[in-house]
């Protein structure tokens, strides 16, 4: 029996199958998830007895799935085997890393070069009868959604792991996706589910609060990131990134404060002064292309230099490739020149031609103002290579580029994605954003812009 009681302190677990003392640690370990752990607990039963056959715990990425499976794991000493199934790449890693968990070395050097799921099922039960549980064994397979993409016996096969084997045995499951996504049209052995929710604000700020710097007050600590949620919770709630976010924003926070120009009781002050280095901060969130310390570099360098970059992150701009950059620069020439304007642009001899002779009654307002134009893959690539440098392979490199620009969300596909032969794009970059990119590369965009002639 699991009781889970909520106090002023916090939230307490109890259960008549484990120690208080560890219980206390457990809930220590996991602040905000102990009504989950409670019910967890409970789905668990007594370590002696048989269990549920699967459970399967599902919640937003960074809800603390891993974590409090690991924590109970771990803390009640309970035999288990945690599979990664990104790092599981095929089912014979997967079947070894459970034998090996649970029965060694041994155990595992028995399963042929491509097993079969019924050769882990025999070596299993041989193993099982040599040495029979003692109490329920879990197996914890993370990123159960990567399950899928297995074989179609696979996932009806672990859910009832426990009659094939016939051992005290639970699968759990830890997915972003919900059951219905995961449900087999033939039908399945259904398992038990658990919701993770998100974590709410003040969970965010009780959680976060706790990796105060050992040189401030809990009090100013908490403050900071009071601030930081104000301005990062409303677009984004991973508890990873946010403690990344904190712990990369706060020698700043403290900047004034060491300088001795304001006090720790001082917030409006040292709101004012944190304010432009987190919006900044804010144009990378989920970007993890540099490291905390080269993000701090080139934020001090762009206080020194002058404000020609200024209103941008100097993290895009350093961080794209050499060739994505002028990949860019050809997408908003694509987007923001007419097509017919570009043997005007990128050939050598193409006479003299009056923008008047040409000039059409819809183009008579500002391209700019209309917004960019959708073009093709094949146009983007003739104007990049007219403008780079110099000569460039179309390898497969080059494609790969435009695949990573179109993730940053820097360019945008508007065909279909089984359009093949010839996808279109357009640029989602501002007029700003690629005159600072072209600086970095000394091309005058200019006077490439149909409307700036």
């Amino acid at each position: 029996m699991v009781v889970v009681v909520l106090g002023a302190p916090g939230t307490i677990l109890r259960s008549v199958w484990y120690e208080e003392e560890r219980l206390l640690r457990v809930a220590q370990q996991m602040p905000c998830r102990e009504v989950q752990a409670g019910m967890l607990l409970s789905l668990m039963g007594q370590p002696q007895q048989y269990s549920y056959p699967s459970i399967f715990i599902y919640g937003h990425r960074a809800s603390g799935k891993s974590h409090v499976m690991h924590v109970l794991l771990k803390e009640l000493e309970l035999p288990h085997a945690t599979v990664s199934c990104v790092e599981c790449v095929s089912v014979a890693l997967l079947f070894e890393q459970v034998l090996l968990s649970f029965f060694g070395c041994d155990a595992a050097s028995l399963l042929p070069r491509s097993p079969s799921l019924s050769d882990f099922v025999r070596i299993y039960r041989q193993q099982c009868s040599q040495s029979p549980a003692k109490q329920t064994r879990y197996i914890v397979m993370e990123k159960a959604e990567l399950l899928r993409d297995t074989d179609a016996n696979l996932l009806p096969a672990l859910l009832r792991l426990q009659e094939l084997v016939e051992d005290n045995v639970t699968i759990i499951l830890l997915s972003e996706i919900v059951w219905d996504k995961f449900r087999p049209n033939t039908g399945c052995f259904e398992p038990l589910l658990l919701h993770f929710p998100d974590y709410s604000k003040g969970e965010l700020q009780q959680i976060l609060s706790q990796d105060r710097h050992p040189s401030y007050t809990a009090e100013f600590y908490s403050s900071y990131i009071n601030i930081l949620l104000g301005v990062f919770y409303s677009v984004c709630r991973d508890l990873r990134e946010l403690r990344h976010l904190a712990a990369l924003n706060f020698s700043k926070f403290c900047e004034p404060l060491a300088e001795g120009k304001v006090k720790e009781t001082d917030t409006h002050k040292l709101w004012r002064n944190i304010e432009p280095h987190l919006k900044k901060a804010m144009q990378t969130v989920y970007l993890r292309e540099v490291s905390s310390l080269q993000w701090e570099q080139m934020q001090q360098m762009e206080e020194k230099e002058s404000g020609a970059l200024r209103g941008l992150s100097a993290h895009t701009h350093v961080e794209l490739p050499y060739y994505s950059k002028f990949l860019l620069i050809a997408a908003y020439l694509a987007s923001y020149n007419p097509a017919r304007t570009d043997k005007r642009f990128f050939l050598k001899h193409h006479g003299k031609i009056k923008k008047t002779n040409f000039l059409k009654k819809n183009e008579k307002t500002s391209n700019h103002l209309l917004g960019p134009k959708p073009f093709p893959l094949d146009r983007l690539l003739a104007i990049f290579y007219s403008v780079v440098d110099n000569r460039v392979a179309p390898t497969a490199s080059i494609f790969s580029q435009i695949s990573s620009l179109v993730t940053l969300q820097l360019l945008t596909q508007v065909s279909h994605d089984d359009q093949l032969d010839a996808p279109k794009y357009k640029c989602a970059v501002s007029m700003d954003f690629i005159c600072a990119i072209s600086r970095t590369v000394n091309f005058d965009i200019v006077k490439y812009l149909y409307d700036f002639l």
